[in-house]
């Protein structure tokens, strides 16, 4: 992953270097495209390693011990081992506002099937939530209004077997909520599916929606935003920190309260997802299922949180 980064990225920053070093982080924007292409090209590549793509709907288990796995299309696959990494597509469900619908993250199937097979073999299954922000056009955003978030001159690679390169690099943006956005937020809490109680899903405390940190947090008279270029090729940017599954119809009114944002056109509006995931205390450290012998879960799938 450090590797792909380092060929893709769009943007890099080191963190919090006002403190000491202990909390440095570095941060890569990376353009969404050239990496996911990147990636699959470099798995493809692997020696020994073949890729298929295909559902996985059933996981065949004897003697406590993972044997196959069968495919949406019947094909049957001897295993030693299985690794889950299921993301937020199984069973995924997103919602926008009074609107709710089956699919995984930007429209992609959900894995409706596996969650089952996974019941009846007795894993416990819990139902989580999150949340992205909604997309926009770059030519309806006034850059003047906001801080301008530069990459750093000296970059810093992630892996330690990349070369270092010189690359134009693409700002991102700085600017923040007002009282403006927070009252359309409060006014219209009772068309968020979240506070309606349609959704049942555990969410995560480290990425709340906006409409969770306003009501959480009312004291606080504003909450930033960055805007964030989602590749070179693409107009489209992410408004990070905007999470949210109100309709889009107010997601537009409280974007345009927002300086820079006063003529905002959306591409995709924000959206939450809820979707199935295990209860990590049944996993080895190996992030193994202490109950059968190959079969581990990596990733979104083990995001479960008690509150």
């Amino acid at each position: 992953m450090g590797k792909n980064i380092d060929k893709t990225f769009i943007q890099s920053r080191m963190l919090n270097t006002s403190k000491g070093p202990a909390v440095h982080s570095l941060r890569a924007q990376a353009d969404r495209k050239k990496y996911h292409i990147e990636m699959k090209h470099t798995l493809e590549k692997q020696d020994n390693l073949y890729i298929k793509q295909a559902e996985i709907v059933n996981i065949k288990v004897e003697d406590n011990k993972v044997k196959s796995v069968t495919t949406n299309i019947g094909a049957v696959y001897n295993v030693k081992c299985v690794i889950l990494a299921t993301g937020t597509y199984l069973k995924g469900k997103i919602f926008i506002g009074e609107v709710s619908y089956e699919s995984g993250p930007d429209g992609v199937f959900p894995a409706n099937k596996l969650s089952a097979c996974l019941k009846d073999l007795g894993i416990d299954i819990v139902r989580f939530k999150t949340g992205t922000p909604a997309r926009v056009n770059k030519k309806s955003i006034d850059f003047s209004k906001m801080e301008i978030q530069n990459g750093d001159d000296e970059i810093e690679m992630f892996s330690f077997e990349s070369k270092e390169k010189k690359i134009d690099q693409v700002p991102c943006y700085l600017t923040y909520t007002n009282s403006k956005t927070h009252e359309i937020i409060r006014q219209n809490l009772h068309r968020s599916p979240l506070y309606a109680g349609q959704i049942e899903g555990t969410g995560p405390r480290y990425c709340p929606s906006i409409e969770d940190k306003v009501v959480r947090f009312s004291d606080k008279e504003r909450h930033q935003i960055f805007i964030e270029p989602m590749g070179e090729n693409t107009e489209e940017m992410y408004v990070q920190g905007m999470s949210s599954s109100l309709p889009e119809d107010v997601q537009i009114a409280m974007y345009r309260t927002i300086a820079g944002l006063e003529n905002v056109e959306f591409t995709r509006p924000a959206y939450a997802i809820e979707y199935d995931c295990i209860e990590p205390s049944q996993l080895k450290l190996s992030l193994e299922l202490k109950k059968y012998s190959g079969m581990f879960f990596a990733g979104q799938i083990n995001r479960y949180i008690r509150i």
